[in-house]
């Protein structure tokens, strides 16, 4: 009896339930027949056209993307359009697309912690605890097993994920010992009073805008670490691909691909 796409959909559900996903977001299946079988799944931070391209020449059945392809909704699907042509391509070549986005942040397995468990961090619990589940919620804190210089952590972090042409930011002395971290992948800024409540020595995050930053540094805030939106979210796809692992006969791919807008860094 063949895996079908609706197999899979369950088991993302089990791990990345749907209702714990914020009410403007759209997550689950996009593209697809729920019927048709899937023998080889590839796993992407974002559904474009490199990460589809990607999946059609590996021979992918299922692209499972950490960002939904249609955020704001559309009134079209022509070819015309860029996300319309993708969605023609997936369709002619039987290709489905999901996505896991807030319901993956939120989960206890989720994107942050992933990233934390990079970090080899300890006593991980949600930075915002979600309906008080304390499993459950946005973000992580957690402690690492050796202390060690900002500076040093985010030269850590530089080797444990995708490098990009804007790098890393490290926003406070970067000389300051931490032991506490606070880390929430994908845009973090509305958390940064948060990571000050939770006594975090470091906060890491992506997307952080400048008036926000510089009022919580100026304010004595925790010292700051900023990553692209990207680099920031590639670690929940591990354990994307270790949420099917039970499933057996199917075949599955991290892509590589790094999907940053920015290209250049001067």
């Amino acid at each position: 009896m063949s895996i079908t796409v609706a197999d899979v959909m369950a088991t993302m559900e089990c791990a990345f339930p749907a209702r714990l996903a914020e009410d403007w977001d759209r997550v689950g299946l996009v593209v697809g027949d729920p019927q048709e079988p899937v023998s080889r799944i590839g796993f992407a931070v974002d559904p474009c056209q490199a990460t589809v391209d990607e999946a059609i020449e590996r021979g992918a059945d299922m692209l499972i993307t950490h960002h939904p392809l249609y955020l704001r909704g559309t009134s079209t699907v022509a070819t015309s359009t860029a996300k319309g042509s993708w969605v023609h391509k997936l369709i002619k070549n039987n290709c489905a697309l999901f996505a896991a986005h807030t319901n993956a942040d939120a989960a206890a397995t989720g994107s942050a912690v992933a990233f934390g468990s990079l970090l080899n961090l300890e006593n991980m619990r949600p930075l915002q605890p979600y309906d008080n589940q304390p499993e459950l919620g946005i973000g992580r804190v957690g402690e690492l097993p050796m202390t060690m210089s900002v500076r040093e952590l985010a030269e850590r972090i530089k080797a444990l994920i995708p490098e990009t042409a804007p790098g890393i930011l490290v926003g406070g002395d970067p000389g300051k010992i931490v032991r506490t971290v606070a880390v929430s992948p994908g845009s973090g800024d509305s958390f940064l009073s948060t990571a000050n409540q939770a006594k975090a020595d470091v906060y890491i995050c992506a997307d952080l805008r400048h008036h926000p930053a510089s009022d919580h540094l100026w304010a004595g805030g925790c010292s700051l670490i900023g990553l692209t939106h990207f680099a920031s979210e590639w670690p929940v796809l591990p354990a994307m691909v270790q949420a099917i692992s039970g499933i057996d006969g199917i075949e599955t791919y991290i892509s590589t691909l790094v999907t940053d807008p920015w290209s250049l860094c001067l």
